[in-house]
């Protein structure tokens, strides 16, 4: 089901996803495998026109989560990219001047703006980035990222918060910013059946720039992999964007 503009927003205080649903997670190798199974028809998507892509890791993942959105992306015909940080144990504020460097290196080595997808917490960073580099930045694609509402509503914020040493919030006029308009075109891809963040902190406000795309029954580990969420994101900044509203 597609997010409405009529559809109430939530009061109060969200929830994180509940057990079951958290022990559903190891759900997500049978959405790699899947997205194996069904390669062909993922390569009928729309070609890429060869613009670089910064891919980002979630909370506690390195390059390798991503390793199968860049090999797909490559295969399109899009100039995929890793980030090259090692494993990402949090820090909005920390990670920014090495994200804005990374970005700038390759913006600079392709005279191209870059489409930055994140998945999870990658996600606030690449909708951090479109905020203090929107120069460098051609869109916005996250997977599963809690950038909205109340931003406190998953089962990894009490661990985000020790390893990080950031309190999530703290900097109320940061978060607001992530959470609102972004300068650059946005899309976020999530599933109501996420185990670890509350599907609501995922939604942005739709506009003729910004589309949210509901992958069904998806976990949140496996969103990176899944086959509906990886045809979502390459869509969403090639020549099938908002053509989707969900898979």
């Amino acid at each position: 089901m597609p997010f409405d503009r009529s559809e109430p927003k939530p009061t109060g205080r969200l929830r994180p996803p509940g057990l079951g649903l958290l022990l559903a997670e190891a759900r997500g190798i049978f959405e790699f495998n899947a997205s194996l199974l069904l390669s062909p028809v993922l390569m009928l998507a729309p070609r890429g026109d060869g613009h670089p892509v910064l891919t980002l890791p979630g909370f506690l993942a390195s390059d390798l989560s991503m390793a199968p959105m860049r090999r797909y992306l490559r295969e399109l015909g899009y100039d995929s990219q890793a980030w090259r940080m090692g494993r990402n144990v949090g820090g909005v504020s920390r990670m920014r001047a090495m994200l804005r460097d990374r970005l700038a290196e390759i913006h600079n080595a392709t005279g191209r703006k870059v489409s930055v997808v994140g998945w999870s917490l990658g996600g606030v960073y690449a909708r951090d980035l479109a905020l203090h580099a929107p120069d460098m930045v051609r869109c916005v694609v996250t997977l599963g990222s809690p950038f909205a509402n109340d931003v406190r509503a998953t089962n990894a914020t009490r661990l985000y918060e020790a390893l990080s040493g950031e309190v999530v919030e703290d900097n109320a006029e940061l978060r607001d910013a992530i959470a609102g308009d972004l300068p650059v075109p946005a899309t976020s891809i999530y599933s109501r059946a996420d185990g670890i963040v509350n599907w609501r902190t995922c939604l942005l406000h739709p506009s003729d720039t910004a589309e949210n795309i509901e992958v069904h029954l998806a976990s949140h580990v496996g969103l990176g992999v899944n086959p509906a969420a990886l045809l979502g994101g390459s869509g969403s900044f090639g020549p099938g964007r908002g053509q989707v509203q969900a898979i």
